[in-house]
């Protein structure tokens, strides 16, 4: 502070010094600015003028005959000239050099509903207007002419259409500021060309639409805006004769830095030169006491951040006394984080052994209650009630594999549905393999790791759908069963094929249909029925696909596995 206020009155008198000048320097690079704006002008208004006495001398008395070749032939050895045409008073093209009849640009097929054909039908003897162009053309500007009979009525229009390429402003004049841009504006203040369209992109979305308001009322104008990169820029324009394109350029805004191109030696850089020096002085030895500490610190922290604890920073006991006790408190923290880490980790390690334990509990439950429904089956003399029983206890030994899959796998929350189907069949086909002819089983399945609720819906519907199969389709006889999984997108599909006589109409209306239909419910699914191709059926379930999670091996996710036989 003491360094700042020595120096104030020599940095101040440098300031009004250079202040002086820096609006001098201002005010002619304003002028300049206006000057060359008012010269683009010129220089563009000089090249509608050539097009408009052009378009006068073919009036279409000069085009009676070979109307559209002599058009192509003036486009092709006119530079800068993209296409003519004579338009009717309704607005149809009556005659159109080649490049014109070939493409037909939408601005032909509107014409007669165009805001500039308007114009002319209204009096207006010239009018200029951008050309709306496709996707494959390049923009450009049309000049039209209005055409009188002989008492005056609107006889048409004669049109060319110069590339804005053509019209492009040019920027190589010495007299220009450095950085400065070019650009031509239509009536509404919209960019029809430029050299550099992000200099006249204002701040915050908005456009120099504003300035023409300005140039129509005073025949120019300078403002200063922002630009889209957040630079202050000066903007000057001047109009074109008539009403419809307006010339404006742009040049970065002088800042306090040009100051100091002004009278670098005298103004600032003798003062900036001595507090530089005191500067430099203090910020020496600021590093040496606190600044590298600081980082050395910082360097410690960052290990911290990355699970690394066991650093400690020693080399800080011989900084000073504030950074030892931001030093003493870094190593606290770290003492601290260890333990509760080391806590937290030993509680997870228990209560996911805990876990697997009464997953492990549950699944042998449930398997006692299928070896008891199992003795009480062979007691039953009833097929019906020895079959019901049967039934349910598939189902709850499809509940079994559940959790016998939950805590064989890495993770407790989820479970792969393709290990998960597949042994499954091989348990359902095992359990009646030995109660009569053979029964192969194929399963295709897509890998998705998904939550354990999800899989008990899936796994009852698929018991329900191969009890069927068993019942009416390999009932003395065997055969063969495919079960398939597909995850397509957001939808995936569960399917149970045989190869027996084909859609039981005891099974559409009996209780295991009802039941794979509530169970598709809960995964917001449909069932259907259905002949499979050559012989036999197929049941499907199309069900929205559960939230899927990272497996342990990534590359299973979303991969078909080769079928397995049994």
């Amino acid at each position: 502070m003491a360094l700042a206020l020595a120096l104030l009155p020599v940095l101040a008198l440098g300031a009004f010094q250079a202040d002086a000048q820096f609006r001098v320097q201002d005010r002619q690079r304003r002028d300049d600015l206006q000057l060359a704006a008012e010269r683009t002008a010129a220089n563009v208004k000089g090249r509608l003028d050539s097009t408009t006495v052009l378009l006068q001398a073919l009036r279409p008395e000069a085009l009676q005959l070979f109307c559209e070749p002599r058009l192509t032939a003036l486009v092709h050895r006119i530079e800068g000239l993209d296409g003519l045409a004579r338009l009717t008073p309704a607005g149809e093209t009556a005659c159109a050099s080649r490049t014109l009849a070939a493409a037909t640009p939408p601005w032909m097929v509107e014409a007669r509903s165009s805001p500039w054909f308007q114009r002319l039908r209204g009096g207006e003897a010239t009018v200029l207007a951008r050309a709306p162009v496709g996707a494959d053309e390049s923009p450009g500007l049309i000049v039209a002419i209005r055409l009188e009979r002989p008492l005056g009525a609107f006889d048409g229009a004669m049109v060319a259409v110069i590339p804005l390429s053509a019209l492009q402003p040019d920027i190589a004049d010495r007299a220009l500021p450095e950085g400065s841009q070019a650009a031509l504006t239509d009536a509404g203040g919209q960019i029809l060309t430029a050299t550099d369209p992000a200099a006249f992109a204002l701040s915050r979305g908005h456009g120099v639409e504003g300035w023409v308001d300005r140039a129509r009322r005073d025949a120019s104008a300078i403002f200063e805006a922002e630009d889209a990169r957040g630079r202050r820029r000066v903007y000057a324009g001047a109009a074109l004769a008539g009403r419809d394109v307006y010339a404006l350029l742009s040049a970065p805004a002088p800042g306090l830095l040009s100051w100091a191109r002004l009278n670098p030696v005298a103004a600032l850089l003798a003062p900036l030169l001595g507090w530089l020096m005191a500067f430099l002085a203090v910020m020496w030895v600021s590093e040496r006491v606190v600044v590298r500490w600081l980082v050395y610190l910082e360097r410690v922290a960052a290990i911290y951040a990355r699970g690394r604890f066991s650093v400690r920073p020693v080399q800080a006991m011989n900084a000073p006394a504030e950074i030892r006790v931001l030093a003493r408190t870094l190593d606290d923290l770290a003492d601290t984080i260890t333990t509760r880490d080391a806590a937290l980790t030993a509680s997870l390690e228990e209560k996911d052994a805990l876990m697997r334990e009464i997953h492990h509990r549950v699944k042998n439950n449930l398997q006692i209650i299928s070896s008891l429904l199992s003795m009480q089956q062979r007691a039953l003399s009833d097929p019906q009630a020895k079959a019901a029983v049967g039934d349910t206890r598939q189902r709850i030994s499809a509940l079994a594999l559940i959790y016998r899959t939950l805590y064989q796998s890495a993770d407790l929350r989820y479970a792969d549905a393709r290990i998960f189907l597949t042994e499954l069949v091989g348990q359902l086909v095992s359990s009646e393999a030995g109660r009569g002819p053979v029964v192969t089983s194929s399963v295709e399945a897509d890998s998705l790791v998904v939550d354990p609720d999800k899989l008990a819906p899936l796994a009852l519907w698929l018991v329900e759908a191969v009890t069927n199969a068993q019942k009416h389709a390999f009932a003395g006889r065997g055969g063969a069963l495919k079960v398939r999984f597909r995850v397509k997108g957001e939808t995936s599909v569960l399917e149970v094929e045989d190869d027996g006589p084909g859609v039981s109409e005891t099974f559409r209306a009996g209780v295991g249909r009802t039941l794979m239909g509530a169970f598709a419910k809960q995964l917001r699914g449909e069932v259907e029925l259905v002949s499979a191709p050559g012989r036999g059926a197929i049941a499907r379930m199309t069900f929205a696909t559960p939230e899927a999670v990272t497996p342990t091996d990534p590359s299973d996710l979303g991969t078909r596995a080769p079928p397995r036989r049994s």
